[in-house]
């Protein structure tokens, strides 16, 4: 028994990089440098995501695959959450509108776009419920115009309009994202949850149901870790961007979106490999939808009770563009009902394409 158990220690896991949680707290009081803090925090976020995981499809086994992904997309935005609300007590406002464009961008295109390619390599043709997909698509589109509009009022009226105005304007719109947001879950798991059901053929759970309440509690925990570090992640994101010469924006879209979304991206990546496509979607693009109708008028109403200037909705040009494609690509490829590993392909290009362009132009936004 003591050799099996030897045996599992020693085996080959992500559990390992738990380790790099102490280290990264190490660093951080040891004046160590920003971007070895930052390295360091990055690997932490992933054992923690991956917990994440299994807490999910944990709970997934008693409420269904709907409740799920929804559970999955809300607690696997917490690192968001925090990286916005720290950036923004800081006055970082483009890391901040980075990082939510940033997180609509790696969702749908980028996890979305490997969980198709991982899951298609496992199965040949992966099944979804289209009609979930079209709503989600909808969701997004509804999502880009809700970014579109304030962004446009403020660029061509912030010389004329008073600013008081404007913030009224973000207020008002942030309350209307959030019980936009909140219909949104009465529909899907309540009053038509019976016409999103799963499609796919999955795997089914055999034996014993896992324990709710301990799922429950290592979800929180799993959470609770993750925002812990995300603060740590951002407070050393700033200067790792000057020391690499990076801009924020694509320090923001890039680096600490697809940190933040690690456990979005591991959970519908491993879903997708059990052939549960209607879940991984769930996950994916449900964080989108989220992060623009729920996270961002949370950060409108959240810097209101901050020093400093209210956060206001005021995407570039360039970003809005990019998360319009973004939406448009979505409701195209998932529109059939149906994946294979090429469709991942594709949205993996699309982003990276957007990825470069950010990249070799810092100053576009």
């Amino acid at each position: 028994m003591a050799n099996d158990l030897l045996k599992h220690i020693l085996k080959p896991s992500m559990d390992w990089l738990f380790v790099f949680i102490p280290i990264t707290l190490w660093m951080e009081h040891s004046e160590a440098s920003a971007p070895m803090v930052f390295f360091a925090a990055a690997l932490s976020i992933i054992p923690i995501a991956h917990l994440i995981v299994h807490s999910t499809e944990k709970i997934a086994v008693h409420t269904g695959d709907a409740v799920g992904g929804l559970l999955n997309a809300t607690f696997g935005n917490a690192p968001e959450i925090i990286i916005s609300m720290v950036a923004l007590r800081a006055g970082l406002y483009d890391l901040v509108l980075g990082s939510l464009a940033g997180a609509v961008l790696g969702n749908a295109l980028f996890a979305t776009g490997l969980a198709f390619l991982l899951g298609g390599m496992k199965v040949r043709v992966q099944q979804f419920n289209p009609q979930n997909a079209r709503l989600l698509a909808s969701m997004m589109l509804v999502a880009v115009v809700s970014l579109m509009v304030p962004s446009a009022f403020y660029r061509t009226f912030q010389s004329s309009v008073d600013a008081k105005l404007i913030t009224d304007f973000n207020v008002w719109l942030a309350v209307l994202f959030l019980v936009c947001y909140v219909l949104y879950l009465v529909f899907t798991l309540r009053t038509h949850k019976d016409e999103f059901a799963a499609v796919g053929g999955g795997e089914e759970h055999t034996g014993p149901k896992p324990s709710l309440p301990i799922s429950l509690i290592t979800l929180i925990v799993g959470s609770v870790l993750a925002a812990f570090i995300s603060e740590v992640l951002v407070g050393a994101a700033e200067a790792t961007g000057e020391a690499l010469g990076l801009s924020q924006v694509f320090i923001g879209m890039v680096v600490l979106a697809l940190v933040g979304g690690a456990a979005e991206i591991f959970s519908a990546v491993a879903v997708a490999r059990k052939d549960k496509l209607d879940m991984s979607l769930g996950i994916t693009m449900g964080s989108c939808v989220q992060v623009v109708l729920f996270i961002t008028p949370l950060l409108v109403l959240s810097s209101l009770f901050m020093d400093g200037p209210p956060f206001l909705i005021t995407f570039g040009t360039g970003t809005i563009v990019a998360v319009l494609l973004t939406a448009l690509m979505s409701a195209v490829i998932t529109s059939d009902g149906n994946s294979q590993w090429f469709k991942g392909v594709q949205m993996l290009m699309v982003y990276l394409i957007i990825a470069s362009m950010l990249y070799f132009v810092p100053e576009l936004r």
